[in-house]
């Protein structure tokens, strides 16, 4: 006699106490606490961000882990990753002259994380990080190796960290604290190098990142209309 009998299908309540989704909420909370007191106390606020950046890695373990990966999951991870960098970004902008470079950092960030996200879903990949039909290495490198990726990551929010606790005073001139702290030969003029290197590089993806996107929605358009 055959079995009919099929795996039971996840309630709409379950997929939300996903635990991978349970560390999302956390990490929302982290940061909006961790901003509330960010200058009344720099260090707390430091620890309290970076803590829910590490706690990124850990969502994303526990999905695999538990076999919990899920649509909700990943938009919310990338939700609280864009709007945590970006206010740490304006933030940086009230701090540093010229304020520019953080809101054209914003912006750079935001646009092409999110036309990625809308072209891979508009032709119908499962992730935003499935970019093997790409052409260029370093775009394909980042997503296909997570060393590489995470170097670039942590880099960039490491660097805004140290530029935000190493800020004396509002409007200070940014070139003259990077080349003053890079001079003093001490670990923090270390690591802010390793920092600015790696988020040049992540620079450099995002820009790559925007221009694939954008031709993927363009490409998109021309077989749509050629198919008429």
């Amino acid at each position: 006699m055959p079995n009919n009998k099929s795996k039971p299908r996840p309630s709409r309540m379950s997929v939300y106490l996903y635990i991978p989704n349970i560390i999302g909420y956390i990490r929302i909370l982290l940061n909006c606490y961790a901003f509330a007191i960010c200058f009344s106390s720099k260090r707390l606020f430091a620890a309290l961000y970076f803590l829910s950046f590490v706690c990124d890695a850990v969502d994303g373990w526990c999905a695999r882990k538990f076999k919990q990966a899920s649509t909700f999951g990943a938009v919310l991870d990338m939700v609280t990753d864009r709007i945590s960098t970006a206010c740490l970004l304006v933030i940086l902008s009230q701090v540093y002259r010229p304020s520019l470079v953080f809101l054209s950092l914003l912006a750079l960030d935001i646009a092409s994380h999110w036309l990625q996200m809308y072209s891979s879903f508009l032709v119908g990949k499962a992730s935003h990080k499935d970019v093997k039909d790409s052409s260029n290495w370093l775009f394909k490198l980042y997503y296909g190796n997570r060393m590489f990726m995470g170097y670039c990551c942590v880099a960039c929010e490491v660097l805004y960290i140290a530029l935000f606790l190493i800020s004396s005073k509002h409007t200070e001139n940014l070139m003259d604290v990077v080349v003053t702290t890079l001079k003093q030969g001490s670990p923090l003029s270390l690591l802010v190098a390793i920092s600015l290197l790696g988020c040049s590089i992540k620079q450099v993806i995002n820009i790559i990142q925007m221009k694939t996107a954008a031709d993927a929605c363009v490409l998109y358009d021309t077989e749509k209309k050629q198919k008429r």
